[in-house]
C-alpha cells in the first residue's frame, strides 16, 4: 500500500507531503480544486509520460516521491528479475528536469518508464469514470472471470507456449518458402554443379596449362632458336666458347703481373664455365623437345573448358569457380537438409499444439466453474445498489482459434429489469448501471487479487441517496482486504472513510496553490456539512453530517 506521497513543483503544487494509512480514505474538494493534480502526480510515479507543462516553476525540477509498503505482496521475484534492490518499504521517485528530460528511480536505482509501469500494475489500480468502459471490453471481462477461476498460472503458461507455437509456425513457413525456391532451382543448380565437378578444377593450374599450351604450340620455333644459340656458342673459329678460350689464354699469360689482371682472368674463367653449362643445357633441351599433337589437343580442350566456365559464371580464375562449385554443392545438399528440418519442426509444432490445447481446455474448464460464482456475487452486490432484478447470462464458447488468453469467445449478456431480454452489456447497460456494475466487479476482484491499493475517482457519478450509502459500504468492506481511496462529491460516501483528506486552493497576490489536508474530526463534520448544504452551513446540515459520521 502507499504510505506517503510528497510532491514538489508540480502543476499548482509548490510543496506537499502527506501520509496515508491502510483502510478507507476519502478525498473531497470543490470542482477544480486540484484532485486531478494528485492523480496526475500518482500517474507519473506509476510511469506515465511527462512534459514541461507539469512544472510549476519552469526553472526548477519537479520531484514526486511515493513510499509503498509491499512486504505482503510477494514482489521479490519482480525485483529480482528486473535486477532491482528489494525493500519492504519501497520508494519510487520521479524527477522532471527543466530541460524536459525525465528520470525515474526505484529504491534509488535508475529505471526506465516501462519498468515503472510494470511495477505499477502490482501496486495501484486507479479507476476513473472513463475506465468504466473497460467493462464492455471482452479482454477485461475475461480478466474478471480468470481472477475468480484462478487461471493466472495457466494463462501465463499458455502465453509462453503460444509464443513458442507462433515462432515455430513462422519458422516452418519460412522453411517451406525456402524449400519451394530451392526445388525450383534444384535441377539447374545440379546441372551447374555436375558441370563444374566434371572439370575437376581442384586439379587444374590455369597458369601452368597456358604455359604448356604455348610451349606445345611453338615447338619448332623454340627448337630452332635453341639450336641457333647452341651453334653460336660452339662454332669452331668464331664461336663464343672459342673466343672466351682465347681471352682466357691471353689473361693467363699476364695474371702474375698485377692483381687486377688476375681478377679479370678469374671472371673470364667463371664465364667460360657458366657458358659451358648453358650450352650443355641448350643441347639437352633441344634434344628433348618434340612435338606432341595429342597432348596439345588435351591441354587445349582443358583450357577451352575452363574459359567457357569462367565466361558462363562471369569470373576470371579457377579459385572463383571452385567457390561457386562449393556454393552450388551447399544449395543442392540443402534441399535434403530442408526436408529434414521441416519434418523436425512439424513434429515440434504438433507437440506445441497439443500442449496449447490442453492448457486452453484447463482454462476453459476453470472458467465454466467460475461463471456461476461471478454471476451470484454480482447479483448479490447489485441488489444492494438498487438493481434488484439484475440478471447475467455469461456464455463461453470454445473455438479452434488461438487467442492471447485461450481459445474461448465470450458473450457477457445482461438484463437490468424483469421481462427484458438479455443483451450485450456494452449495448444495454446505462452509464449509472455500468458504474455500479464496475464497483461490484472491483469489490469481487478485491477478494481474489493481491493488489494493495485501489483509487476510485468519482465512481459515484450519477447516483445519490441510499445507493451512494450502499456504494460507500461496499468500498468500506473492500478496505478490509486492501487500501481504498475514494474521490467523491457525495457526503454519504465521504462519511464512510477512516481518514478524510480535503483538496483546496489558496490564492495570494502572486500565485494560486493546491493544498491537501488531513481533516480533524471537527473539520470533517464541517466538510461533510458543506457537501450537504453548500458554503452556508445550517444546523440541520451539521446534525446530518454528525449522523452520517456516526
Amino acid at each position: 500500500m502507499i504510505t506517503s506521497l510528497s510532491i514538489e513543483n508540480f502543476a499548482l503544487i509548490e510543496k506537499l507531503s502527506i501520509d496515508f494509512s491502510s483502510g478507507f480514505s476519502i478525498i473531497t474538494g470543490e470542482t477544480g480544486a486540484g484532485k486531478s493534480i494528485l492523480l496526475g502526480a500518482l500517474g507519473l510515479v506509476l510511469g506515465k509520460r511527462a512534459d514541461l507543462s507539469s512544472l510549476k516553476n519552469k526553472e526548477e525540477k519537479c520531484i514526486i516521491e511515493a513510499h509503498f509498503k509491499i512486504s505482503n505482496y510477494n514482489l521479490n521475484s519482480f525485483f529480482e528479475s528486473n535486477d532491482l534492490d528489494y525493500e519492504d518499504d519501497t520508494i519510487i521517485r520521479r524527477e522532471i528536469l527543466p530541460s524536459g528530460k525525465s528520470r525515474a528511480f526505484i529504491n534509488d536505482t535508475p529505471v526506465n518508464l516501462q519498468e515503472l509501469q510494470n511495477l505499477g500494475l502490482y501496486l495501484i489500480d486507479i479507476h476513473s469514470q472513463h475506465q468504466t468502459q473497460e467493462l464492455s471490453e471482452e479482454i477485461f471481462q475475461f480478466q474478471i472471470i480468470d481472477a475468480i477461476a484462478n487461471n493466472n498460472e495457466l494463462i501465463s503458461n499458455y502465453i509462453l507456449n503460444l509464443k513458442i507455437f507462433k515462432k515455430q509456425k513462422s519458422s516452418l513457413l519460412l522453411l517451406k518458402e525456402n524449400m519451394h525456391t530451392a526445388l525450383k532451382e534444384q535441377d539447374y543448380n545440379t546441372f551447374l554443379l555436375e558441370e563444374l565437378l566434371t572439370a575437376r578444377l581442384e586439379l587444374c593450374d590455369q597458369t601452368e596449362l597456358e604455359a604448356t599450351f604455348e610451349k606445345l604450340t611453338n615447338v619448332e620455333f623454340i627448337k630452332e632458336n635453341l639450336d641457333k644459340a647452341s651453334a653460336i656458342a660452339n662454332e669452331e673459329q668464331f664461336g663464343v666458347l672459342q673466343n672466351l678460350k682465347e681471352i682466357k689464354g691471353s689473361l693467363l699469360k699476364v695474371r702474375g703481373f698485377d692483381a687486377n689482371y688476375l681478377a679479370l682472368f678469374e671472371r673470364i674463367n667463371s664465364l667460360s664455365i657458366e657458358l659451358d653449362d648453358v650450352v650443355l643445357e641448350l643441347n639437352a633441351l633441344s634434344e628433348n623437345l618434340t612435338g606432341d599433337p595429342e597432348q596439345l589437343e588435351l591441354v587445349n580442350q582443358k583450357l577451352q573448358l575452363i574459359y567457357t566456365l569462367q565466361k558462363k559464371h562471369q569470373v576470371g580464375s579457377i579459385s572463383e569457380l571452385i567457390l561457386i562449385q562449393n556454393d552450388l554443392d551447399i544449395k543442392v545438399v540443402s534441399v535434403s537438409n530442408l526436408e529434414f528440418e521441416i519434418q523436425k519442426i512439424e513434429l515440434a509444432l504438433q507437440q506445441s499444439e497439443t500442449d496449447l490445447d490442453q492448457l486452453a481446455h484447463d482454462i476453459h474448464t476453470n472458467r465454466l466453474k467460475a461463471i456461476p460464482i461471478l454471476s451470484e456475487k454480482l447479483i448479490l452486490i447489485l441488489e444492494q445498489l438498487g438493481m434488484p432484478n439484475v440478471r447475467f447470462n455469461i456464455e463461453i464458447q470454445s473455438t479452434s482459434n488461438y487467442f492471447p488468453n485461450g481459445k474461448d469467445e465470450l458473450k457477457f449478456l445482461f438484463s437490468a429489469n424483469k421481462g427484458s431480454d438479455f443483451g450485450l452489456l456494452k449495448k444495454v447497460a446505462s452509464g449509472g448501471e455500468m458504474s455500479r456494475i464496475m464497483l461490484a466487479v472491483k469489490a469481487i476482484l478485491a477478494q481474489y487479487s493481491k493488489l494493495p491499493t485501489i483509487i476510485f475517482d468519482e465512481i459515484d457519478t450519477g447516483v445519490s441517496g441510499e445507493i451512494s450509502h450502499k456504494m460507500g459500504e461496499i468500498m468500506k468492506d473492500m478496505s478490509q482486504q486492501m487500501q481504498v481511496f475514494a474521490i467523491t462529491h457525495l457526503p454519504q460516501i465521504a462519511a464512510k472513510g477512516n481518514d478524510h483528506f480535503k483538496v483546496f486552493k489558496t490564492a495570494s497576490d502572486v500565485q494560486t496553490q493546491t493544498e491537501l489536508k488531513l481533516l480533524s474530526p471537527e473539520e470533517r463534520i464541517i466538510e461533510i456539512a458543506q457537501m450537504l448544504s453548500g458554503s452556508t452551513i445550517s444546523d440541520s446540515a451539521l446534525n446530518h453530517a454528525k449522523a452520517l459520521l456516526d
